[in-house]
């Protein structure tokens, strides 16, 4: 399956690090080759210092999220395993301890995808994460391709879906699991893709969980605090046809632009991903109307996530896409597995057009693609893709098409100077109202970065930015200059 990344600003100096998640030899997890952090120069290189930092992490890796948990402006990672998972504290000084034990973190199942969220609105970041299978060596299964070639086996036949992991944070470092107590063992699935966001617009975050061949999972919360699965009353749970998808990667977002917020989850080959809007009462199936049907049969997709690569005022889309499980024809006979990711550019009508592989990068875009993260890497204030490969090379994906109009970013913070996860920015450009949600801990197995961007149409003057809090006030930061990334303090 392989492994996530991500893009994290963890030395304070402006601009984009990259910490990469490796998986390796089960049976070996202490060998080579781990988990990797690479600090960015500012000119373009990146150098590795990993060592240096103190990263000495050599589990079988799945996935990570970064976040500020102890609110000392200096952001940490949670890195999830097979096995258990790993909590390493920014000491600021541009190295990492490791404060599992003593945060009572370490969840020991096999953990994927994880988002930072405060969920109970104490300003403190709780730790939500999607668990898989529950699984160990003896109990794993012989599959094979209808050739008689050995294959990956599918999750269902290990018949053991496990519950996904709700951490409080207590303050000082610690957290407790509030799992069951929150309501959250009332299903099980096999959990790939989280995301976290208050989608039903009562002030409360939801949690929003993409499994694997089992009915996806809303938690939506209570005025008591406690989470209920309301995915198949609102319409989220099963594909259109009422199956059960292999929900990887996910990503909640304002497709239409109107304030609330819409799904989108990468699904295996002959499934096609698939595009939720929220009606008001519940999602409804857009993905035929948007242009995604047809588009993306052919396509396995894990890593996933919106944003305005052209700057012309519309979210463009990119997946990473590759197989597991044997399917010919192979794009390579060498790479079995290998497939070209996925690049659609929104036009009119709100509809998707996918852009020709050759046309997006080299020929080294084919592979396994897993984790994908996007944001400005280079600091030229449009959006860049990096991506993982299981099996493969680490791929930056610089952004260099032409663009239509300007942009403008926000790096949005809470007194503290820890990005405030979970707000939500509005843009008033053009006559024309924008939504984005800081949420990093989308995509599949992967953190994005912590900066919100807006791509603007030719001649669209910004008119004002604010900033809805997760307490549920606003601030207002007026008419900002556009070509510039702005800091967005909170004040009150």
């Amino acid at each position: 399956m392989g492994a996530g990344l991500a893009l994290l600003d963890f030395d304070s100096d402006g601009d984009l690090d990259v910490f990469c998640v490796q998986s390796g030899d089960l049976l070996d997890p202490s060998g080579p080759p781990g988990d990797r952090l690479f600090e960015n120069d500012g000119q373009g290189r990146f150098r590795d210092v990993t060592e240096r930092a103190g990263l000495r992490e050599h589990a079988y890796g799945m996935g990570v999220v970064a976040g500020d948990y102890d609110s000392d402006g200096d952001v940490d990672l949670y890195v999830t395993n097979v096995g258990p998972n790993a909590l390493w504290r920014n000491e600021g000084d541009g190295t990492f301890r490791d404060v599992t034990e003593f945060a009572g973190v370490g969840d020991p199942a096999w953990s994927t995808s994880a988002t930072f969220v405060d969920y109970d609105r104490d300003g403190l970041l709780d730790l939500f994460l999607a668990n898989y299978i529950r699984w160990a060596p003896e109990r794993e299964l012989e599959c094979h391709f209808r050739t008689g070639r050995r294959d990956y086996c599918h999750p269902n036949n290990y018949g053991a879906p496990a519950r996904d992991t709700l951490y409080r944070n207590l303050g000082a470092g610690r957290f407790e699991d509030v799992s069951v107590a929150a309501g959250l063992g009332a299903a099980f699935g096999n959990g790939l893709g989280v995301a976290a966001a208050d989608f039903d617009g009562d002030g409360r975050t939801d949690l929003f969980v993409a499994n694997d061949m089992l009915a996806n999972q809303l938690w939506i919360q209570g005025a008591d605090g406690r989470f209920r699965d309301r995915a198949l009353a609102l319409g989220c749970a099963l594909s259109s046809r009422g199956e059960a998808e292999s929900g990887m990667g996910v990503q909640a977002f304002d497709y239409e632009e109107d304030g609330d917020l819409d799904l989108f989850i990468t699904h295996l080959r002959g499934q096609g991903h698939v595009l939720f809007r929220w009606s008001g009462h519940g999602f409804v199936d857009r993905t035929a109307p948007a242009g995604l049907s047809a588009s993306t049969l052919g396509d396995t997709g894990f890593g996933c996530g919106f944003a305005d690569f052209e700057h012309d005022g519309d979210l463009d889309l990119y997946v990473g896409n590759g197989h597991v499980i044997l399917e010919e024809p192979f794009a390579d006979e060498r790479q079995p597995y290998a497939q070209y990711d996925f690049l659609a550019l929104q036009g009119e009508n709100a509809r998707f057009e996918r852009v020709a592989a050759e046309r997006v990068t080299s020929p080294r875009a084919l592979g396994s693609t897993r984790g994908v993260a996007l944001g400005d890497v280079d600091g030229d204030g449009d959006i860049d893709v990096l991506t993982t490969d299981c099996g493969g090379d680490l791929k930056l994906l610089l952004n260099e098409a032409p663009k239509r109009g300007s942009w403008i970013a926000a790096r949005v913070l809470e007194r503290s100077g820890s990005d405030a996860l979970g707000a939500r920015v509005r843009l008033r450009a053009g006559g024309r109202d924008r939504w984005r949600i800081l949420d990093t801990g989308s995509s599949y197995c992967s953190s994005q970065s912590p900066v919100v961007h807006f791509g603007l149409e030719p001649s669209a003057r910004v008119e004002e930015l604010e900033v809805h809090w997760t307490d549920g006030t606003r601030q207002s930061f007026g008419a900002l200059a556009a070509e510039r990334t702005h800091v967005l303090r909170r004040e009150r």
